[in-house]
């Protein structure tokens, strides 16, 4: 007798993993389609499922759907910042940046519908979401500053730059990708060092950390 190939044993997925499986292909389309031009039916065919499937584990709709994989999303990003404490500052936060800049070029379409808003499924809940990973950037940043309890204008100042890494990375899009992202990254972090400077003249505790900066260059 000939021998046949044997067919791979069909395995079912658990409950999380197929809850993964929906999630990561949700991911792939808001990654490169505003969330109101997707459809339960193209993660459906994305996933390669049935539409009553993707009910059955997010039964509140496409609102409900849209929300996990935001919060998938925003789990990824959290990580961006999440840098050891191992070398100068300005090249943790370079490698930092790097990360958040390959998300960005990664997930281009989404990341410009996420971060302007205005999306038809946008809610306090996913505002909340985003706002969310800009606080724990400015927490990540701010453990790294080594500055025992940063005062208001410290933490202000953080957060706006955190707010104009935003907005250079969608004007980043628009410009069709230009300036190369080495050189934006560390345009990005010369403004770093130069909004901390300003922040400077008025706050004696961002004085000494600049100082302490301006002896890693």
């Amino acid at each position: 007798m000939t021998p046949q190939a044997s067919t791979p044993a069909y395995r079912r997925l658990s409950v999380e993993e197929r809850r993964v499986q929906l999630l990561d292909a949700a991911l792939v389309l808001f990654a490169h389609r505003p969330p109101e031009e997707v459809s339960l039916d193209d993660v459906a065919e994305q996933a390669g499922v049935s539409r009553p499937l993707v009910y059955r584990y997010f039964p509140g709709g496409k609102q409900q759907l849209y929300e996990a994989a935001l919060g998938s999303a925003a789990a990824e990003l959290r990580l961006c910042f999440d840098e050891p404490r191992v070398g100068p500052l300005l090249a943790r936060l370079s490698r930092a940046l790097d990360r958040y800049l390959a998300f960005v070029d990664e997930h281009d379409t989404g990341f410009s519908a996420l971060l302007r808003g205005g999306s038809v499924v946008e809610t306090s809940q996913t505002s909340g979401i985003v706002d969310g990973v800009r606080r724990a950037a400015a927490e990540h940043i701010l453990s790294h500053l080594d500055v025992a309890a940063p005062g208001p204008r410290l933490r202000m100042t953080v957060r706006m730059w955190i707010t104009a890494v935003e907005a250079a990375s969608l004007i980043w899009l628009d410009e069709d990708k230009q300036p190369p992202v080495d050189e934006l990254r560390e345009w990005l972090v010369e403004q770093f060092l130069a909004v901390l400077t300003v922040t400077a003249r008025r706050d004696p505790q961002t004085a000494g950390l600049v100082e302490a900066l301006a002896a890693d260059l």
